[in-house]
């Protein structure tokens, strides 16, 4: 049973994955979202506590570090349902984000831990997990592999659809994929003009295609910020499948995105990462991606380095079928 929160809704970002990838209706649409962290948290956690009383669950079942996953798991460990969290483990150690604080208590409150990597089964055991989840059971770490590779095996061999057709045919020749919309790049008006620099020098070698986050449009218009739109190609944002069909024509990928770093890595693509920490520590430490922040100098020299030296790929995420076992684990587990 889908529970959609609407935290991130927008038309092309969100309703759009229900229909493309054939997932079920959301039995409950809470429609929240456009609000501040603890008030979106709150009304969410209203939310989904009167979905809890009236479906009686027998998991929650949570993904990655939202103030979704925040509210699902304050609402099912006060009502004791037992949790069960997707992508447990993952650290950047950078407790400024409201990512870091959602995926810890998440964590804390959860029965099964289900780790997409090695490095976060590793990061969980250093902090003392498993721990006990109720007054006579322990908490499970299960490492499962990574559910996002599954969505990219299921949909890489997909026919291109029209709109990847379409930008393909404006770029018609190489490009780099770019996005932004993390708000320690976007609300900081030196992070988007020095990015934006970046953007301009880069564009001169090599067109880049910059699906927008509606976000990101309005910083740069309340910033006054301005560039080559012919060598920056603006586009409306993609639909996942579009997205993937992109990635793997790129020839790299620029981003502040946490899932973006991985799907490049999914397709063999190099990828450089605006921030200054990443949760994806395999990426960075086999030379798939390289951490630049904001900096105009930093994202300059990844760039000149970005083919010089070849890497080998190696299974950090699993082999793709991350799915069916967190189902056989809630089945054995119930």
């Amino acid at each position: 049973m889908i529970v959609n929160t609407g935290q991130h809704y927008d038309k092309d970002m969100s309703d759009i994955f229900f229909s493309e990838l054939g997932i079920l209706e959301p039995r409950y649409n809470l429609s929240i979202h456009g609000l501040s962290h603890g008030v979106m948290t709150g009304r969410m956690l209203e939310s989904i506590e009167k979905v809890c009383l009236e479906e009686k669950p027998d998991w929650m079942l949570l993904y990655g570090d939202t103030n979704s996953t925040l509210a699902g798991a304050l609402a099912a460990s006060k009502l004791g349902i037992p949790i069960a969290h997707v992508e447990a483990g993952l650290r950047s150690n950078n407790l400024s984000m409201p990512e870091e604080i959602n995926r810890i208590v998440t964590d804390r409150l959860s029965t099964l831990l289900f780790c997409p990597t090695e490095q976060a089964e590793d990061n969980l055991r250093r902090e003392g997990f498993p721990l006990p989840c109720t007054a006579n059971r322990m908490q499970r770490i299960v490492n499962v592999g990574d559910i996002m590779l599954d969505a990219v095996k299921k949909f890489s061999n997909t026919i291109l659809n029209n709109a990847t057709q379409n930008v393909l045919s404006k770029v018609n020749g190489p490009f780099v994929l770019a996005t932004i919309h993390r708000p320690s790049n976007t609300d900081d008006i030196q992070n988007l003009k020095q990015i934006f620099s970046a953007f301009e020098e880069i564009s001169n070698d090599i067109k880049i295609v910059f699906p927008i986050h509606p976000r990101t449009r309005k910083k740069i218009a309340d910033f006054g910020i301005t560039f080559n739109e012919e060598k920056v190609m603006v586009i409306n944002p993609l639909s996942y499948v579009t997205l993937q069909q992109i990635i793997s024509h790129s020839e790299f990928v620029m981003t502040d995105s946490g899932g973006l770093q991985k799907e490049a890595y999914f397709h063999k693509k190099k990828c450089i990462t605006l921030r200054d920490e990443t949760e994806w520590l395999e990426t960075v430490s086999s030379g798939w991606n390289t951490l630049t922040g904001a900096s105009y100098e930093k994202i300059i020299s990844a760039v000149n380095d970005i083919y010089k030296l070849p890497i080998d790929y190696v299974d950090y995420y699993g082999t793709g079928t991350t799915g069916l076992h967190i189902i056989g684990e809630l089945k054995s587990n119930a």
